[in-house]
């Protein structure tokens, strides 16, 4: 046995005591060579090669599980409550949150014991708590059954995320067409794309957050814009305002659901550098690009 698999057994090992209570050790009566063979007692009943090493009955033994179960859960929801206190800005609340959202709140988040993800839980309590409605039941259940890498795949698009206040959308600028006239076929199909794949957002991340139904699964067009109409977004602490240089300009982007508008609330990223500068040298040719930071 290599020392990489005597040591993943170990792991295995210890994860089993920490989950039921009682170790696991090699059974001194069954020789079995491998997990597929097929051995059976007297009574009909197959014979494990591992076994729980307790004196307790079985009984005893799914009591303990279930008060390992029990603490564990408390402890996430006291630590997830911890933080959110730390969280919780001194301002003055509008009302208290529905108790039975608080109710359902503390049901989805006692299985989380991700530290990074119980920040998650905790920020979305505080903000709940300052503006009870911010949040809602599904965001709660798309946040429990979302692993870490889905997390970071949200938290890295946050970066390049947009807010229209117009529609009071947040969206991922993808590029531009301009529409083909009678008088200039040769335009037809004429688009500029912008290159994700020089910022931190891989195309495997989008589809991440379509599957997870943070972003809609189409790229979405904006209306045609006219020479000298403008089109505002705001990054966290800057703004861009892209002006039409010519008639008959569609912007395309990624626009997040409701339930990925209201996750990504609980990220604060400021624009990314690469993604600006992407912006600024692609749009440029079509539109008047300013920059202006905001409080």
């Amino acid at each position: 046995m290599t020392v990489k698999a005597a040591q993943a057994r170990v792991n295995l090992a210890n994860i089993i005591e920490n989950q039921l209570g009682y170790p696991i050790h090699k059974s001194s009566t069954v020789k079995i060579n491998s997990p597929s063979d097929d051995s059976y007692s007297s009574q009909g009943q197959q014979q494990l090669a591992y076994k729980i090493n307790a004196e307790a009955s079985l009984l005893q033994r799914a009591q303990t599980r279930q008060e390992i179960q029990f603490i564990k859960r408390q402890e996430n929801i006291e630590t997830i409550m911890a933080m959110a206190m730390a969280f919780c800005p001194d301002v003055t609340g509008q009302q208290q949150p529905d108790s039975d959202w608080i109710e359902r709140f503390i049901s989805l988040c006692e299985d989380t014991a991700n530290i990074s993800m119980q920040k998650l839980w905790a920020k979305i309590l505080a903000g709940e708590t300052v503006s009870p409605g911010t949040f809602s039941i599904k965001s709660l259940q798309t946040l429990k059954y979302m692993t870490q890498r889905e997390a970071d795949a949200l938290q890295r698009s946050t970066s390049l995320c947009g807010y229209n206040e117009k529609d009071n959308s947040h969206l991922i600028l993808l590029g531009f067409y301009k529409k083909p006239s009678l008088f200039d076929l040769l335009r037809k199909g004429n688009k500029v794309s912008l290159n994700l794949g020089k910022t931190p957002v891989s195309f495997p991340d989008i589809l991440t957050l379509m599957d997870i139904n943070l972003l809609y699964r189409k790229e979405i067009e904006s209306a045609v814009l006219k020479a000298g109409q403008e089109l505002s977004l705001s990054f966290m602490n800057q703004r861009l305002i892209l002006k039409a240089k010519s008639n008959d300009l569609v912007l395309s982007y990624y626009k997040f659901t409701q339930t990925g508008d209201e996750l990504r609330k609980l990220i604060v990223s400021p624009i990314n550098k690469a993604y600006k500068q992407i912006l600024t040298t692609s749009l440029d040719d079509e539109f008047e690009i300013s920059w202006q930071a905001t409080k």
